[in-house]
């Protein structure tokens, strides 16, 4: 038995009048694609769920879309032609065929019931920063400042060597080295002053 939800009424109502027919219409075609559908809102936006997030769509000024939450997986199944359709509709002729439209939401069901994920892409890993030569000369100097410097992981040493490669003065780089300098020798980061005790 599908779920609805009154926000779901309302956000329609409150939607430009070109967007309500396919709004109306999208939500129809999910419930009769997937009858055990539960709609709610998240993100400020109708999403309906079946055996977790299945799909959402949403009004803007000039166009509504709907999306599926795992795109990514439905486009490699070769259903990219009906996603981009649904990326940009202004009106209810812009709406993929119904039968279309019901094979991807089932292929969207499959997926959330057999738990497939989507890969989502890892942040790469910063490439280091050489250090400025005079800011090395000053650590070589200092012995204790040079060990506690080594000893800072990587993502500690690139906020030293950005701030102080980042000075745009000769002068002012010369006192972020030695600010620097005394700081690493106490064993401090470069944002010690924002880390929790």
């Amino acid at each position: 038995m599908a779920t609805t939800d009154p926000r779901i009424d309302d956000y329609i109502a409150c939607a430009a009048e070109f967007a309500r027919p396919i709004l109306r219409e999208l939500r129809a075609r999910v419930h009769a694609a997937c009858p055990e559908v539960v709609e709610t809102i998240k993100w400020r936006v109708p999403t309906f769920e079946f055996a977790g997030m299945l799909g959402g769509m949403a009004a803007f000024k000039a166009h509504c879309l709907f999306g599926f939450w795992k795109d990514p997986l439905l486009r490699e199944s070769g259903s990219a032609a009906v996603l981009d359709v649904l990326g940009k509709m202004t009106s209810v002729d812009d709406l993929p065929g119904k039968s279309v439209f019901a094979k991807v939401v089932k292929q969207a069901m499959a997926l959330n019931a057999t738990g497939a994920k989507v890969r989502r892409a890892r942040p790469g890993v910063k490439a280091p920063i050489a250090a400025h030569p005079e800011f090395v000369r000053a650590l070589a100097a200092a012995p204790k400042a040079r060990k506690c410097f080594a000893a800072f992981p990587p993502g500690a040493q690139r906020e030293y060597n950005e701030w102080i490669q980042d000075a745009k003065k000769d002068d002012t780089r010369a006192r972020r080295i030695e600010q620097a300098v005394a700081w690493i020798a106490e064993g401090k980061r470069r944002n010690w002053k924002y880390e929790r005790c």
